[in-house]
Parts: C-alpha cells; structure tokens; sequence
C-alpha cells in the first residue's frame, strides 16, 4: 500500500518562500508518478507539476521558474519548493501518486490513485 503524508505548509507573504514536503511510502523501486496539485475553495483541483521517480519533471505554466519539485529517494520524500509566491497560490495542496501502468496525463487528478491528506498554504498581500 503507497501512503502519502504532507507536511510544512504554513502563511507568508507575498514575494515570499516556502518549502513543502510529501513522505511516500510503499513504492519501493517501481515507477510511479509523483505529483503535486492544489484546491482551493469552489475551485477544481489543479495540477502543479509532477516527476517520474526515474525521469523528467513538468510544470503547469503559471508556476514555472518559480516552484521547483524534486525528490530525495534516500528519505523517501518529495518536495515542493516555492518562490516568489502569489496570493493566488493560496489553497491546500495536495500530493498524488499513480503506479505503471496508470494512463492518463500528468495534470488530469482523476488518474491518481493515491493522495495525501493535504497541508494548507496561505499567501497574503
């Protein structure tokens, strides 16, 4: 079974950083896609990039050159680094993974199979 646990998220203000982190558990060596995406209230989820545990990264366009994903598999644990960051990047985000095998594009949320509970962000202007 894959687990996915969030941590770090927090307030700050606009023009300011933050680093969250996912703990994923269970994937052992195979090939997953692993993702983050974020919701806030009366809106969809949206996708915010994602990486193959042995291969490229991909961004959704409104947070490229200022969010950066990467992931260190001695800990087990994915990161999301933002910068410069918006009050519209305010939501709670959420980390998602999908096993070989899934279809589906990277940012469509109805192909993951596995999500974490979700850690709320908060930018104020």
């Amino acid at each position: 079974q894959v687990y996915l646990v969030e941590s770090g998220g927090g307030s700050v203000q606009a023009g300011g950083s933050l680093r969250i982190s996912c703990s994923v558990s269970g994937i052992g060596d195979r090939s997953f896609f692993l993702a983050w995406f974020r919701q806030s209230p009366g809106t969809q989820r949206e996708a915010v990039g994602g990486l193959y545990t042995h291969g490229p990264t991909y961004y959704t366009d409104s947070v490229k050159g200022r969010f950066t994903i990467s992931r260190d598999s001695e800990k087990n644990t994915l990161y999301l680094q933002m910068a410069d960051l918006k009050p519209e990047d305010t939501a709670t985000y959420y980390c998602a993974a999908k096993g070989p095998g899934s279809g589906g594009f990277w940012h469509d949320w109805t192909t993951y199979r596995y999500w974490g509970q979700g850690t709320q962000v908060t930018v104020s202007s």
